[in-house]
């Protein structure tokens, strides 16, 4: 294999795909990079067996050939060239090397064979539709924050996707929960999505869509099955994901209708008051009280180790006085995600979850469960 590509490319792609490579690896093949270069250009290819990530560049292809070397090693080097740089990748024909060339730079690192190489294969995949890319950055940023990390439960350890009638027309869905806090955003579903099943995308899948959204272009070409999920972006980047094989809870059991106590409140002077109060909570608990009269809503902690703090806000509320506890942290990463001036909370009584949105009828709404004050 003989083939020249420009620093510039090659970092980029080598950005995208190394990512999903374990650094700590049992298994010495998944810890590289396969370059294959041929008429096409270079295409590079990543897995750690649940994620496969390829992309393709272009290059000057003298000798068509493959090879894989150490994913995060080659990263390390063509990040570390200066810009501008040309960069020649070569192996003989014992292919245990392959030599990297940069103006006066000259490296060498071991390489393994292209067949030992694992293939993700995707398989047949039934449903297939486009997103646009915003879309699909909106459904991940307002639900990811909720995600469950807590492996026991590995059911909820990401985002379920999931189409659905509601008011009328086919919408689809995405949802994350940890049993303490509930994330659900919606959008009109896409053309080709109805009769899709319903997917749980894992955790580590969705922070890498996450990144490739950002500069994969305008739309993302969605195809899936109820084992896998195939994204590819218009940048050229394919990612192929397996699903979590498992059944996401009834989330609408969880969803109260019935609250009737409504408070609201100006966005950001919450969420710094809250951010200002809790600086005395202990990092454990992190409790943070809403004292709710009429009209008045007063921020409590109280720390036997460091002290107290309090802070009052004039609100809109005309229901009964109330108090009730919540995790600041979980408070202020739900206020972060609504993009209004004002912050709905609709409360039933202190032991019951509270719904959170922008307003009425917000394609995004936030479930989250009190705290005992």
């Amino acid at each position: 294999m003989r083939v020249t590509v420009e620093r510039a490319a090659l970092l980029r792609s080598l950005g995208h795909v190394h990512r999903v490579v374990e650094r700590r690896n049992t298994i010495p093949i998944l810890s590289n990079v396969l370059l294959r270069a041929d008429e096409g250009g270079l295409q590079l290819k990543a897995t750690d067996l649940d994620i496969e990530v390829t992309e393709t560049v272009p290059a000057d292809v003298v000798d068509a050939g493959a090879t894989t070397v150490p994913a995060h090693v080659i990263y390390d080097i063509v990040r570390k060239l200066p810009d501008g740089a040309q960069v020649s990748l070569e192996t003989g024909s014992d292919s245990g090397q392959m030599t990297i060339r940069s103006g006066r730079s000259r490296f060498s690192l071991g390489a393994l064979p292209e067949g030992d190489f694992p293939d993700l294969a995707a398989g047949e995949l039934p449903h297939r539709f486009t997103l646009a890319a915003a879309d699909l950055k909106r459904l991940i940023d307002k639900t990811q924050f909720a995600i469950s990390t807590e492996e026991t439960r590995y059911y909820l350890n990401g985002i379920y996707l999931h189409t659905l009638e509601a008011e009328g027309s086919l919408k689809m869905r995405a949802v994350a929960t940890d049993g303490h806090r509930l994330a659900r955003v919606e959008m009109e579903a896409p053309e080709g999505s109805r009769g899709m099943p319903g997917i749980i995308v894992p955790r580590k899948a969705v922070a890498e869509i996450q990144k490739l959204v950002d500069d994969g272009g305008e739309s993302v070409e969605i195809e899936l099955s109820p084992a896998k999920i195939r994204l590819q972006f218009a940048s050229g980047v394919v990612l192929i994901s397996k699903l979590i094989d498992g059944t996401f809870p009834d989330y609408q059991r969880v969803i109260p209708t019935g609250n009737d106590k409504r408070l609201t409140v100006e966005r950001e002077p919450f969420a710094k008051a809250v951010d200002r109060v809790s600086t005395i909570s202990s990092e454990r608990g992190r409790a943070v009280k809403l004292g709710l009269q009429e009209g008045r809503l007063a921020l409590s902690v109280n720390n036997p180790d460091s002290g107290s703090a309090t802070e009052e806000l004039d609100v809109d509320y005309e229901a009964a006085s109330l108090d009730i506890g919540f995790n600041a942290r979980y408070l202020l990463d739900i206020t972060g995600q609504l993009e209004g001036d004002t912050a709905l909370f609709k409360l039933a009584d202190p032991g019951s979850p509270t719904v959170i949105q922008d307003r009425d009828g917000a394609a995004a709404l936030y479930v989250l469960m009190p705290m005992r004050v």
